[in-house]
């Protein structure tokens, strides 16, 4: 039985056709989903991809929060649905409360673009399986919004109960894709829930999955082929 991956698509989504294709190299069968349905149509798993939803009004993933397709996700989220949010999808991860924290500008007041290297601090999420523990990968970055905050007492959970996914490498020049890009505190790039089925992250996995596209490497991949793996083995 092949794994079926829904992508939710919302009006300013753009990169829902990319974490398609994704989804397809690692093997499993990609599902469209649109803001505006009612039911996940019996997906294993969702991935919420970048963009800029609703246009970032108000503020980035607030509007989006509240699309028809959200009230299923969130109901099968807190049931143990493996969700991704990519970029945008984890601004809107953090606005519908599944993910702790929000996003602010990013700290230099502009948008970013550029390979990203980052260390895995978690692998042992439903995404984050086929990496180890302190790897070192590079992963597309592009974002306007991508400074991840939260309170002190919030930040200090996260790393206590190891739910910081990913950090973004500061040693290093920064135009070797060193350096935190946007003000994250504690240099954040990604965080799990509790219970590790939804996984967040500014850094784009599904442009670094191919050799010849983003970076030219495919450290992307093993996002996908874990959830892949999880759920044949389940």
């Amino acid at each position: 039985m092949t794994a079926r991956i829904g992508v939710v698509t919302f009006p300013g989504s753009l990169d829902d056709r990319d974490t398609q294709r994704a989804i397809r190299v690692a093997g499993a069968e990609p599902v469209a989903l649109w803001h505006k349905d009612k039911d996940l149509k019996q997906v294993d798993a969702v991935v919420l991809c970048g963009g800029f939803s609703y246009g970032d009004y108000l503020r980035a993933g607030a509007i989006a929060r509240f699309s028809p397709v959200m009230e299923p996700l969130l109901e099968q989220a807190r049931a143990g649905l493996p969700v991704l949010g990519i970029c945008n999808g984890f601004q809107i991860l953090t606005e519908a409360h599944l993910l702790p924290g929000t996003m602010l500008r990013n700290d230099h007041l502009h948008f970013i673009c550029r390979d990203q290297k980052l260390r895995v601090e978690n692998a042992q999420t439903a995404w984050t399986t086929d990496y180890s523990a302190g790897q070192e990968i590079h992963i597309p970055l592009k974002n306007n919004d991508g400074q991840y905050v939260a309170d002190e007492r919030t930040l200090d959970e996260l790393e206590a109960e190891g739910r910081v996914a990913f950090r973004y490498l500061v040693r290093g020049e920064a135009a070797d894709g060193y350096g935190n890009p946007n003000g994250s505190q504690r240099d954040i790039a990604g965080v799990t829930n509790a219970a590790g089925n939804v996984v967040g992250l500014m850094p784009h996995p599904e442009h670094a999955v191919e050799p010849l596209i983003g970076t030219g490497r495919t450290d992307g991949l093993p996002f996908f082929t874990s959830i892949l793996k999880k759920l044949v083995n389940a």
